[in-house]
């Protein structure tokens, strides 16, 4: 058996809280246009995109809301806001297919995970998702607690 390979990137936000509160749809990945103090931050691992959340603004183009990247603390006078709204870089095509989805169908683009990538760069996995409904919510717990379940038995029985 091959040993697991590491991965070629660097996590440093992860929305666990996504998966259970939407169905998700499609993914993509995303740029994130970012100030030198803000790379600082992420790059010590301090950021959170739990509640974070994109939308098309009147110019045309996406923008990341409710991201908190902390203020880096050596930064000083030159630091940024935790909290603005920051673009994400995405094609035109993408970005119109995922316009035309939250316009027509209610869904929403949601942050599923914040990283670096294999060059270096920051960059963020988003997703269309459509809200689940709290039976939808209990029938994610049964089947996640019958697998571990599952899982528990098969370990057991050896």
């Amino acid at each position: 058996m091959a040993p697991k390979s590491k991965p070629e990137f660097k996590i440093v936000a992860d929305n666990r809280r996504a998966r259970f509160d939407f169905e998700i749809g499609d993914t993509l990945e995303a740029g994130i246009m970012l100030t030198g103090t803000e790379v600082k931050s992420l790059r010590a691992g301090k950021a959170t995109i739990a509640e974070s959340y994109a939308a098309v603004d009147r110019n045309g183009e996406l923008y990341l809301y409710n991201a908190n990247i902390p203020e880096y603390l050596q930064a000083n006078q030159f630091n940024h806001e935790p909290r603005r709204p920051r673009k994400l870089l995405v094609k035109q095509k993408e970005l119109v297919k995922f316009a035309h989805a939250v316009e027509r169908k209610g869904m929403t683009i949601v942050a599923l995970k914040a990283y670096f990538n294999a060059k270096g760069r920051a960059k963020i996995e988003i997703a269309l998702g459509r809200g689940k409904n709290l039976h939808d919510k209990r029938e994610t717990d049964k089947l996640r607690d019958w697998n571990r379940e599952k899982s528990r038995v098969m370990r057991d029985r050896g």
